[in-house]
């Protein structure tokens, strides 16, 4: 072994430096590798790993063979990591990793639906692939208790019976959202602390203290066979976090010098120069808002989940006098949750139900509530609406958006703000958020600590994912050793190569009501093209084995156009289908769908000459002997 290092630093020094420290100067040495991390103990020029786009170029075989022969290693030996969500979006995380017989799944989010998913409710990540290697899953490890980190875990849990491993929070969070499904079997959950480490399978995972927009997030150290994984989850760096510790920064060093394979980082904000702020400066904007409004109601919405935000909230009613209103049912049960497990300090007194705020004027009230991003069926969207049962909105009210919306939401948010502007009250839209998410010197600062092989960038759309590239080959990542995934890859790595070596099924999977699966692209396709065309059904009666006409054709339009006042285009389309249906039984046409078929192109017809639209076409033909 020791003569191995010799030649291999021999060897090191041929290569020029700046390549060296590319390709060796992060791997860690066999010295410096600790059995329990089961690191690879070897240290060897790397083939490249060619990026094209968004894929890495396949290393060819003969090279494969070459370096595991001369390694010592077997082909298909690497660390496999599948995204089955959360890359080019942003949410709907979850992330798989496998080697030989064991899996552990990194997070279980969910997405909110596009604009095109009439209907839909929200949008999970397709497991297909770990139902088919379900004797390998160990375990699932959550980062943090947002929805886009856990809340598929309800629908895949039913599928998929396997382990829970998070911080307190978090599986606070969890459990309210189990208690609401009904699972077919019990779920083992286990609360794991900071420093910690779980075994699982092969994996052994150590959760590592990082600040969020919500408490008790955290990075994970993935140590496998191959070498040391880093996921960061969501995260930035606040040295004066609201609730908690600091991120621990040193932990992420000793990592470093240990030789970390491969870093995947939060993308989110990658875009944005600097450092995020922290979010102990929002509590003093709270104040100044709270000395400026003394006479009016205050209403602030945020994200249900943002705990520390609602302390600082909390804390500016208390020193101006105020009580506090909870309202909207997420935030109500994760407040709840919240105060039970010590995350949130309520004074006595404070919080009064919604029937009690009769007993106060308007400037002794705060009402902290759910609907920031416009929801139309949330708290503040029903104030703004005049459609909630117990909160008007009134002249002179001020109401404070404390979130950034999300893409996607600008013209909901938009429009809630212009029906509370009616309304006379005063709309605060800046100043009261600051990101959970790590700017470009946060993201550097963790390259620099952790010295990666490869950099993964994760938790974001492309845009965002190749900018996280970009500053990787800024912090001395080679480009080759880059690696933008996209859902569904099968990314296989080692410290000898890394390459795309298969693809598996990671399309998004519809919940609509009760329904999961149940709704694809042909039915969101025929709903967008109702929503847009509209709908003529044509009903008619035959005699069975005759085919004659008994009774139609009638005409029932939905989304069309008005009947009462188009009798005469509704009289026209009727003698369009009866002349169709006459030439069918001229012909002796006596199969229906023939019949269909031609009453729809005759309609069809005649409405774009006549209204240049085209409506869905549903004939129904009934049969009476």
């Amino acid at each position: 072994m020791k003569k191995e290092a010799e030649n291999t630093t021999k060897e090191n020094k041929k290569m020029p430096q700046k390549r060296a420290k590319s390709f060796v100067g992060r791997v860690a040495s066999v010295k410096s590798a600790r059995t329990e991390d089961r690191m690879t103990t070897t240290r060897t020029k790397l083939p490249k790993t060619v990026k094209e786009g968004k894929n890495v170029k396949r290393v060819s075989p003969k090279t494969v063979a070459k370096v595991a022969k001369k390694e010592n290693t077997e082909v298909g030996k690497g660390l496999k990591i599948i995204p089955l969500g959360g890359l080019e979006q942003i949410g709907m995380n979850i992330t798989a990793f496998e080697y030989e017989d064991s899996i552990i799944v990194v997070d279980c989010g969910l997405s909110f639906p596009e604009d095109g998913m009439l209907g839909i409710d929200l949008v999970i990540p397709d497991v297909t692939y770990l139902k088919e290697n379900i004797d390998k899953v160990k375990g699932f490890v959550i980062t943090h208790g947002h929805e886009d980190h856990i809340g598929a875990l309800p629908y895949v849990l039913k599928d998929i019976n396997a382990p829970i491993y998070a911080t307190k929070l978090t599986m606070g969070l969890i459990g309210n959202k189990l208690k609401e499904h009904v699972l077919p079997n019990p779920v083992k959950r286990k609360v794991v602390t900071y420093g910690q480490a779980i075994h699982l399978g092969c994996f052994r995972v150590e959760f590592i203290r990082t600040n969020h927009s919500i408490s008790d997030a955290a990075a994970l150290a993935i140590f496998t066979p191959v070498g040391i994984i880093v996921h960061t989850g969501d995260f930035k760096v606040d040295f004066t976090p609201v609730n908690g510790e600091t991120i621990d920064l040193q932990r992420f060093g000793e990592l470093g010098k240990k030789g970390v394979l491969a870093l995947m980082g939060d993308s989110t904000n990658i875009m944005k120069p600097g450092f995020t702020m922290s979010e102990r400066t929002v509590g003093k904007t709270f104040d100044n808002i709270f000395a400026e409004n003394e006479k009016h109601r205050i209403i602030v919405a945020t994200f249900a989940s943002n705990v520390d935000r609602v302390q600082q909230i909390i804390n500016s009613a208390e020193r101006y006098g105020r009580k506090v209103v909870i309202e909207g049912r997420s935030m109500v049960n994760v407040i709840s949750t919240a105060s039970e497990l010590g995350y949130l300090d309520v004074p006595k007194n404070i919080l009064i139900e919604m029937e009690q705020m009769k007993n106060y004027p308007p400037e002794k009230l705060v009402l902290i509530t759910t609907g920031s991003q416009g929801e139309a069926m949330a708290a503040l969207s029903r104030m703004a609406a005049n459609i909630h049962r117990k909160v008007s909105i009134e002249p002179g009210d001020t109401v404070i958006f404390s979130s950034r919306p999300i893409p996607g939401n600008e013209k909901s948010v938009s429009k809630v703000i212009n029906e509370l502007s009616e309304k006379g009250a005063r709309v605060i839209v800046q100043d009261t958020h600051v990101s959970g998410h790590a700017c470009q010197e946060e993201m550097k600062l963790i390259y620099a600590l952790t010295k990666p092989q490869y950099a993964i960038p994760v938790h974001g759309e492309y845009q965002h994912l190749k900018a996280h590239a970009e500053l990787a080959q800024e912090m001395g990542i080679p480009k080759e050793n880059t690696i933008i995934l996209s859902s569904g890859d099968v990314l296989e790595i080692s410290p000898a190569r890394a390459a795309l070596v298969g693809k598996v099924q990671a399309q998004g999977i519809m919940v609509d009501g009760l329904g999961v699966g149940d709704v694809g692209n042909i039915v969101l396709r025929d709903r967008q093209y109702l929503s847009e065309n509209g709908l003529i059904i044509i009903v008619l009666t035959l005699e069975k084995y005759t085919n004659r006409l008994l009774a139609g054709p009638d005409i029932v339009s939905r989304g069309f156009v008005y009947v009462r006042e188009s009798e005469f285009l509704m009289d026209e389309a009727k003698g369009i289908v009866y002349a169709a249906l006459e030439r069918c039984l001229d012909n002796d046409i006596s199969d229906w769908s023939k019949i269909k078929t031609e009453i729809k192109d005759s309609l069809s017809g005649y409405l774009w000459k006549k209204m240049k639209r085209n409506p869905m076409i549903l004939p129904i033909i009934m049969e009476i002997e």
